[in-house]
This record gives C-alpha cells, sequence and structure tokens, in this order.
C-alpha cells in the first residue's frame, strides 16, 4: 500500500479514534481532553504541508541505499562508455542569405520573404535534412556498390559485451559467395536502408543570432565524416542552383502565355470605351475629373464657397454697424486716417479748453471760440463714420448678389452633371475595365523583360564558409558520461530510498504515534547497543536513563490528579520492550521515594523474575486462584521502595483468571498501601488478557517499537483496547535509533551532562 492510500484508508479511521480517546479523557481531566483536540488539530494541519526536513531524514536514514544504487549507476555508465564504439564528428558551415546579389529585380520568380520571417531558414534546415538530398549524396560518393557505410556502421554495445566474453575483437560482415557483403532482396531496398543509415549520423546545427549553419557529420571513422559533410554541403548547393534555373524558364514560359492573352483583352477594352464614348458624346479632361461638366461643377462650388463666406462676413460688419453708435463704430472700423487725424485735433482743443478754464470763465469770446472749434471737429466726425456706414452697406449688398448668381449659376450645372452622370455608368465600367487590363499587361511586361535578362544569372545566396576537416571525437564523453551518471544515479538512489520509506508501514518516528494513533508521545527510549537496560539505568546520566525519566515526569502531568494509580504497560506484539519499560518506571517511581507494587501479568510469557533473579514458584496465578494470599506472593526487590509480584507457575487459562473478580480486588486492596501499582501485562493482539487488565486499570501505556512494529497492527491494539473501554493514557517509542533514522539532536540526546552522544546498549527484549 502506498503512502497516500494508507492515509486515504487511516483519514476515516483517525478521527474516530480521536474523538472515542476524547470522551474518555473528559471523564479522567477535562483539560486533557482540549490538549487532545489541540493535538489532533495540528497533526490534521501538518499532513497538508510537506515538510523537506522528513525527505531529508529519509535519505539520511537510507544513506547506504542511495548509496548504492549511485555506485552501480556509476559503475554501469563507465563500462558502458568504455565499451561504447568511439564516434568523430567533422562540420561544414554554410551561409545562407536571405537574397542573393540582385543584377536585376527578379522578386516574382521566388517567394517573398519578411525580414522577420524564419520560415524561410526552417526550410532550408530541413531541406538539408531531406532524404532526397540524402539519396544525391549517397549516390555522388557511391556508397551503396562500395558497402562502406556498413563496414563502418558503430557497434551496439550489446554486440561489444558479447563480443568480449566469447572472446571475439570485432564484428566481421557476413560474406556472399562472391566476397561481397550480404545484400538485401532487391536494390531498392538496399538503396532504402543505405539512405536510412547515412541520415542516422547527419545533423544539422544552426548557428545562432547568425545566417551560418554547421553540417555535422558522425562516423566511427575521421575521414568518412569529412567526406560526407563536405559532400552534403555541395549537393544543397548545386541542388539550391537548379531550383532558380528551374523556376526562371517555367516563369518565363508562364508569362508569355499570360502577355498574349491579356493583350487581346487590353485592345477589346480599349475598343469598346472609345465607341461608347463617340455615341454618348463624353469628353474627358483628365484623370481626375472625367469630365468637362465635373471640372465646371468643382470650380463653381469652390467660388460659392468663397462668395458665402464674403457675403457672412459683410452682413455681419452691416449689423454691427446699425446696431453702434458713432463712436464704438468708429472704435470697430478704424480705417479712415481723416477720422484719426480729426480725433487728434479734437484731443489738442479739448485739453487748450480745460487748460485755459483756469484763466477765463466759459462765456469768454476766446472759450467760446474754441468750444465752437470742438463742435465743427465733432460734426466731422459723426459726418465720416456715416460715409463709412454707407461703404459697409454697399459692400454688403454686393456679396449678397454675387452669392445669388453664383447659387442660381451652381444649380444649372448641377443638373447638366447629374444628366451626364446617368450617360456615364456604363462609360465607367468600360474605363475600369480599360485600367485593369492595362496594369495587369505592363506588369506581366516588365517581369518578362526582368525574367529574361536574369535568366542566364546563376547567382546564388548559399556559400561554403569552412570546409570539413578530419574531426575530432566526438562521443562517448567519459567525463560528461560520469557526471550525468552520477546525477542519474543520485536521483535513482533518492527515489528507491523514499519509495522504501513508504513501503515500510512501521512507526519511524515519534510524530508517527499521534498522526497514525492519535495518542500522546510521552517519551523516546534510545536503542541500546552494547549495554543490558539494568547497566544503562545504573548509569544514571545515560541517555537511557534520561529517557525513562521523561517518561515518567510527563505520567506524573498526564491527569489532573498526576501520575495514575495503576497503570497497565502493554504493547501490540511481543519483543517490544514492554517489560523492560515496566520494570524501568517502576525504579524511577520508586526513586522518587514513592510505595511502587510492580505486578508480572504475562501469565503466557513472564520475565520479570529472570530479569529480578528472584523465586517464581509462586506468583499472581496462585494468588487469582485462590491458594495464596497477596502478602504471600509480594517480595522485595534490591531497590529501596519497589516490591514486585512475580507471574507465579503459568496456569492453562489465563483469561479466566484476569477475568475473575480477585484481580480487581488485588488492585484495590493494594491501591491502599502502594502509592503506585505498575502491571506488566501481555501483548494485546491475540491474546485476551491485555483488554481484560486495560478495563482494570486505571491507565494503560502503549509501548511500540521503533521501525518494527507495523502501523495497522498497532491501530487493532488501540481499537481492542477501545473496545475494553481503556484509558489509553499514551504511548512510547521504544529501541529509537535517531542516527539512523535521520533525526538530528531533537530525539537522540537526552543526556544533559554531556555534549557527545554516546553509544549505549540495545534495549533487550522482553
Amino acid at each position: 500500500m502506498t503512502r497516500h492510500q494508507h492515509e486515504d484508508a487511516h483519514s476515516g479511521q483517525l478521527p474516530i479514534a480521536l474523538e472515542t480517546r476524547r470522551t474518555m479523557l473528559t471523564a479522567h481531566d477535562p483539560q486533557r481532553a482540549i490538549s487532545v483536540d489541540l493535538r489532533a488539530a495540528e497533526a490534521e494541519g501538518s499532513e497538508n504541508d510537506m515538510d523537506l526536513r522528513a525527505y531529508w531524514r529519509i535519505l539520511v536514514k537510507r544513506r547506504w541505499t542511495v548509496l548504492g544504487a549511485w555506485l552501480i549507476v556509476l559503475v554501469s555508465v563507465l563500462v558502458g562508455t568504455l565499451l561504447t564504439t568511439p564516434i568523430y564528428r567533422s562540420s561544414a558551415t554554410l551561409q545562407i542569405e536571405r537574397d542573393t546579389i540582385k543584377v536585376v529585380d527578379v522578386g516574382a520568380m521566388t517567394p517573398l520573404e519578411g525580414a522577420g520571417d524564419r520560415d524561410f531558414y526552417q526550410t532550408q534546415y530541413e531541406l538539408l535534412k531531406s532524404r532526397t538530398l540524402a539519396e544525391r549524396v549517397v549516390a555522388k560518393m557511391d556508397l551503396v556498390a562500395s558497402g562502406e557505410l556498413q563496414r563502418i556502421k558503430p557497434r551496439t554495445l550489446w554486440s561489444r559485451l558479447t563480443g568480449f566474453f566469447s572472446g571475439s575483437a570485432r564484428d566481421t560482415p557476413v560474406a556472399s559467395t562472391s566476397g561481397a557483403l550480404a545484400r538485401p532482396a532487391s536494390a531498392d531496398a538496399l538503396r532504402t536502408s543505405v539512405v536510412n543509415l547515412f541520415r542516422e549520423g547527419l545533423t544539422i546545427e544552426p548557428v545562432r543570432n547568425s545566417r551560418l549553419v554547421r553540417i555535422n557529420y558522425d562516423s566511427p571513422d575521421r575521414q568518412f565524416s569529412q567526406r560526407a559533410a563536405n559532400a552534403v554541403a555541395e549537393i544543397f548547393i548545386a541542388s539550391n542552383l537548379e531550383r532558380r534555373f528551374d523556376s526562371s524558364s517555367y516563369a518565363k514560359g508562364y508569362l508569355e502565355e499570360r502577355l498574349q492573352e491579356f493583350k487581346l483583352k487590353l485592345e477589346e477594352s480599349e475598343r469598346n470605351l472609345v465607341l461608347f464614348a463617340q455615341k454618348e458624346q463624353i469628353v474627358s479632361v483628365g484623370e481626375q475629373s472625367s469630365t468637362l461638366s465635373e471640372q465646371t461643377l468643382a470650380s463653381l462650388n469652390t467660388a460659392l464657397g468663397k462668395a458665402r463666406e464674403d457675403r457672412i462676413r459683410a452682413e455681419s460688419l452691416w449689423r454691427q454697424a446699425q446696431a453702434s453708435t458713432g463712436m464704438v463704430l468708429y472704435g470697430e472700423a478704424g480705417t479712415s486716417s481723416m477720422i484719426e487725424s480729426l480725433k487728434e485735433s479734437r484731443g489738442k482743443l479739448l485739453a487748450e479748453y480745460q487748460d485755459k478754464l483756469r484763466m477765463y470763465k466759459p462765456d469768454y469770446p476766446l472759450m467760446l471760440q474754441m468750444k465752437g472749434q470742438i463742435g465743427e471737429i465733432d460734426r466731422q466726425i459723426v459726418d465720416e463714420i456715416g460715409n463709412i456706414k454707407s461703404s459697409i452697406r454697399a459692400q454688403y449688398l454686393g456679396a449678397q448678389e454675387q452669392e445669388r448668381l453664383l447659387n442660381e449659376q451652381m444649380v444649372s450645372v448641377t443638373n447638366e452633371a447629374l444628366d451626364l452622370q446617368n450617360r456615364s455608368i456604363q462609360y465607367n465600367i468600360y474605363k475600369r475595365e480599360v485600367d485593369t487590363n492595362r496594369q495587369l499587361y505592363d506588369g506581366l511586361l516588365q517581369r518578362y523583360k526582368e525574367v529574361g535578362v536574369a535568366g542566364g544569372v546563376s547567382t546564388n545566396n548559399i556559400s561554403v564558409v569552412d570546409r570539413a576537416m578530419p574531426g575530432g571525437k566526438y562521443k562517448p564523453s567519459l567525463k560528461g558520461n560520469l557526471l550525468i551518471g552520477a546525477l542519474l544515479g543520485l536521483l535513482l538512489g533518492m527515489i528507491l530510498a523514499v519509495s522504501f520509506e513508504y513501503l515500510d508501514d512501521t512507526f519511524k518516528a515519534p510524530e508517527d504515534l499521534e498522526r497514525q494513533l492519535g495518542v500522546p508521545v510521552l517519551g523516546v527510549i534510545p536503542m541500546l547497543k552494547k549495554q543490558s537496560p539494568h547497566q544503562a539505568w545504573q548509569d544514571q546520566r545515560s541517555a537511557f536513563s534520561e529517557a525513562y525519566r521523561s517518561v515518567r515526569t510527563a505520567l506524573q502531568f498526564s491527569t489532573a490528579a498526576g501520575a495514575p494509580k495503576s497503570l497497565l504497560v502493554t504493547s501490540a506484539t511481543p519483543s517490544e520492550g514492554k517489560s523492560t519499560t515496566a520494570l524501568t518506571l517502576a525504579r524511577n517511581f520508586a526513586q522518587m521515594g514513592t510505595r511502587v507494587l510492580l505486578i508480572d501479568a504475562d501469565l503466557r510469557n513472564p520475565t520479570l523474575h529472570k530479569t529480578l533473579g528472584i523465586d517464581n514458584s509462586k506468583g499472581l496465578s496462585n494468588l487469582l486462584a485462590g491458594a495464596v494470599r497477596a502478602n504471600d506472593v509480594i517480595m522485595t526487590t534490591g531497590d529501596r521502595g519497589l516490591m514486585v509480584m512475580t507471574s507465579g507457575p503459568l496456569p492453562p487459562n489465563p483469561a479466566e483468571l484476569l477475568a475473575g473478580s480477585k484481580m480487581l480486588s488485588l488492585l484495590t486492596v493494594a491501591g491502599v498501601k502502594f502509592d503506585k501499582i505498575i502491571i506488566d501485562g501481555p501483548p494485546v493482539l491475540g491474546l485476551a488478557d491485555a483488554p481484560i487488565l486495560a478495563n482494570v486499570a486505571r491507565a494503560t501505556l502503549l509501548v511500540v517499537e521503533a521501525g518494527e512494529t507495523r502501523v495497522s497492527i498497532a491501530r487493532n491494539a488501540i481499537k481492542r483496547l477501545q473496545a475494553a473501554h481503556a484509558f489509553v493514557v499514551g504511548g512510547i517509542l521504544t529501541k529509537f535509533e535517531s542516527r539512523n533514522s535521520g533525526y538530528g539532536y531533537g530525539y537522540g540526546d537526552y543526556n544533559y551532562y554531556s555534549y557527545q552522544r554516546k553509544a549505549v546498549p540495545k534495549l533487550g527484549r522482553s
């Protein structure tokens, strides 16, 4: 099952498990239920985000897979490169111009190309790669008869490998009875195969931002590569010249036929035009005005517009003169020099009169004389203004009469022009036909002359810039292939590592417990490699001891009342470290000064008596059977405050003994004497013992082995515990290797006293 399928299958189960757990926690601790909801929301949000660090941890964990794939690919590429036949490349460079040197303008002979049109060059590249050109080159080099191309054909990697292991150094061509190479059944098939083989070695490489193109030919023979590249360039130039000559000849013959046809059409259309003009009395005086009436009408229209402007201007001036006073009119007209002179004289007299008023009275004869002179000047000004008004009126009447006469003439000429237009409809049709035929005839005649002049011109737009030389080794490139192989090997290794990781349906990190099971992580126990669990626990500064002290602390804060009174330690399958966990937790709680009772409730495969080295002749099984009392089977240990009850003889029916009322009575009575009761229970799956014990215990701690316990198995264990109404307080991840799992300091270093991670012994199996 893939990771996405796995997550989809779990998406519907996880919310149910979290809801059930939240309901159970609410009854024990409301605040604990809120924290579970928060963790569930955080886990749901984190699933939607791609954690790049998770991929890095996968690569670190499976680094040997990545390295192995990298080495395999690298060695394969190295062997393949060394066994591949070396290929040599020769290149000839051509310059392709869109337009040749134009001796004459013969644009109609070839298609016109736009300034930014790349179709022309793309066409040339395709012509260089065409089958027709390859056939001509093969024929010129006589490759079909000589069989040279088949002899130098590069050997495949498979043929070289088979030849290497069989001891043959080279592939020998199969010979016929005549000594020549074996040929296909027909000449056409042979020619086709040779042409296809020749085209395999040909590549066309346009030079960027230029009009140059490289003709590359790859072959195991240096000399053949050179000859082939030069032959392609020469044949391409020759074929281009042939196409130009053929197009010129065809264009000349075609133009001759069309010229004769349009000459007859032009003569007939001109004859029809002249006959119709004579019949209708239509005289054409130019290209712009086809008749005299139209020309006269245009002139009258221009004159009428000018007369109308003059009349409007004169009318406006006359109306202004009628409505204004004399002085205002003078200010507007202001064209009479006499008025200017009179105004100047009046101003001088008026100034002199005002000056003399200071010495003489107004009725003084001199003053009366000056006043009379001023009045005479005013009368002369008024007369002059009247003359101006009369002149303006005369101009207005003249402009009005001129406009009327032009209007009458315009009407007359318009009627004549309209009558002529009615008679000129067919004339215009004949005239347009004549113009069209004349243009076509003149254009064809001009092209025909150009083609005739350019018929013998053989300029070519393609030239050889560099001829091909014996080429150097082109491929395989050992350095380049090794680089590509290294990258591909690294990529393959990463893909394999991620694939193996996703196919590995086990718990690899502490986050998996919360994400897959919906239970909080109370601790992570490191893998022991050299020491026993007892030795590691005695070293109080070891990572093993620190990890279990962390679990003890987490249990103390797991409920509002502290650590559960009775705690069942179980696992989904055997050998996950539950017995070691139960014993170590009991010792840690005893170190705090509390009274702890450790009960070995695994009545099928008990291990505590072996670990502690105590007698197991009687124990829990005897107590549940009613043969002894509790005080008879509780024994002391070397740890202060820690008492232990072993399993006793293995009964034939452990589930019936545990399901009885005596187990509940034992926990009730022991709860009065002891502060903590830790039960080392059997595995959950396959047995009915663990669900029974989980139902009577206050809380259950699930032990999960990192890298071994499958997710589906742990889920089934959680379901069984939930069905028994067990309070799963959390889970711990045992035998966790932070280095091999790709995790850094976060899970590996519990040792606060040392910055160097110590090699600790592997956790023993229970």
